[in-house]
């Protein structure tokens, strides 16, 4: 084993010492516990996506060997030490209470990725990210369904519910997982699938951070030639003066299982000034995919880019978002209807944070759409799955991006208020946020969903220290 500036705390291998320290008398003992490939940093130095309200570890556990994860658990468990597993380090909530008496477990590194004969099934590790699987299915002739973002790591993304562009044909990532392997809070290993442990497989397919760490899954794999793993999507710019045209015809269009859209107020890749932009996507061709969109197209963008791309392009559109560092304490909400006078209302307010503050000329307001997945014939409505919000249309983001933390509190208060104009006009009948990008201030119920009181009682059985505790904590 590699050492970074000497070694974590005592207390994780084995004395009763509850804070982390750098002493460079354990190099023996943590030799013989972990894999050569396995390093440990004491720098406190932790790169994430926001610096918001991040995590502040005594120490990061680099995993080189899948079964290093066990090992170190275990002895997390056994000295009380808080840790936080993270792969792609996206996780934006305030969740988070880890400092330097605790310690990060880092899985990037853990990235095979290996394909059954005939490309039906893909088992792969906690560090491969969207961009990772996507990539490996288009060189393999096959299609796995992945979210939108390429950097996110795709299991951290799929154990709060997994949105992808194509779950109105395969389902929310979630309804694409057979099996997985996860270590539990005491360090344990063992493989779930959906008969092997039914309440364990429900509560970890939706709430997955608070039941287990998932070293490595099964999935399902869709066996398609690169020449016909192709989609229609691309950038579609309009005028501000057509914003109340254009969120009235997203709100009127029902998506179809083939298709998919986003949109965003952000700066104009063009001149940098804010901007409305949509992003249409069609599995099929330019043709119907215009038809499909045509109440939307037919307003009259001023640009349209849209083309037939191949599947290892499809998240592209987003690589900008991957950036690391900034603070960027965003904001969500759940709708089913989109009301024009809310979203001009929205508009107004982005503009004026995007004038305001000129370190701030990131800062986006985005919204994906999807189908609804009850029109994926690969998905069985028999509530196998805890994720509560499947009639969600659109999932609305705010996003402030900036670097000063003098910036926080008006950042805050602009989040606060955009939220305020989606969940007045929301469409549903309680307020919801997806776990994946919610705050962090909001009820549990919010998250959870109808969900909520099952899973509380599960993580009594499966949790019941409540070691799993820095991701929306059900204890």
């Amino acid at each position: 084993m590699q050492i970074s500036q000497l070694l974590i705390s005592a207390g994780l291998f084995g004395l009763s010492v509850a804070t982390t320290s750098c002493d460079g008398a354990w190099v023996s003992l943590v030799e013989k516990y972990l894999s050569s490939s396995t390093t440990i940093s004491c720098t406190g130095v932790n790169q994430r996506w926001s610096d918001y309200a991040a995590p502040s570890p005594g120490a990061v556990v680099t995993i080189g060997v899948e079964a290093d994860v066990a090992k170190v658990i275990a002895a997390a468990s056994k000295t009380n030490t808080p840790f936080l597993v993270q792969s792609g380090a996206n996780g934006w909530a305030d969740t988070f209470t880890l400092n330097s008496s605790g310690i990060i477990i880092d899985v990037s590194q853990l990235k095979t990725i290996t394909f059954n004969k005939n490309k039906t099934q893909v088992t792969f590790q906690a560090g491969v990210t969207n961009e990772d699987m996507i990539n490996a299915a288009w060189n393999n002739n096959a299609r796995v369904s992945a979210s939108t973002c390429n950097c996110v790591s795709l299991l951290g993304a799929t154990l709060g519910g997994g949105l992808s562009r194509t779950q109105g044909t395969y389902g929310l990532n979630i309804d694409n997982l057979i099996s997985l392997n996860i270590v539990d809070a005491n360090g344990t290993k063992k493989t779930v699938t959906r008969k092997s442990d039914p309440q364990l497989w429900w509560a970890l397919t939706g709430a997955g951070a608070n039941f287990g760490v998932v070293t490595s899954a099964t999935y399902k794999s869709h066996p398609i030639p690169q020449a016909q793993n192709t989609a229609w999507t691309g950038l579609v710019f309009f005028n501000e003066s057509q914003l109340e045209e254009v969120i009235t015809a997203i709100n009127n269009l029902t998506l179809e299982p083939s298709m998919q859209m986003d949109f965003y107020f952000t700066a104009s890749p063009v001149d940098g000034k804010p901007a409305v932009i949509f992003l249409p996507f069609y599995l099929g061709t330019e043709e119907a995919g215009r038809q499909k969109f045509a109440s939307i197209l037919n307003i009259g963008p001023s640009l349209d880019t849209t083309e037939v791309i191949p599947y290892n392009t499809w998240n592209s559109a987003g690589d900008a978002f991957c950036t690391d560092g900034g603070r960027k304490p965003s904001y969500t909400t759940g709708v089913k209807t989109l009301d024009p006078t809310a979203w001009r209302n929205v508009w107004n307010e982005y503009t004026s944070f995007f004038n305001t503050y000129a370190e701030a000329n990131l800062t986006t307001i985005l919204t994906e759409c999807y189908p609804s997945t009850s029109a994926a014939k690969s998905v069985q409505s028999d509530g196998s799955t805890s994720y509560p919000f499947r009639d969600i249309k659109c999932y609305a983001i705010a996003i402030p991006w900036y670097t000063s933390s003098s910036i926080d509190d008006a950042a805050i208060a602009w989040g606060e208020k955009i939220r305020s104009y989606w969940a007045g006009s929301a469409g549903t009948s309680s307020p919801s946020s997806y776990i994946n990008f919610a705050h962090g201030d909001e009820p549990l119920s919010q998250i959870y969903g109808s969900s909520l009181t099952q899973l509380k009682q599960l993580k009594k059985k499966y949790d019941p220290n409540g070691r799993l505790n820095q991701w929306f904590p059900l204890s």
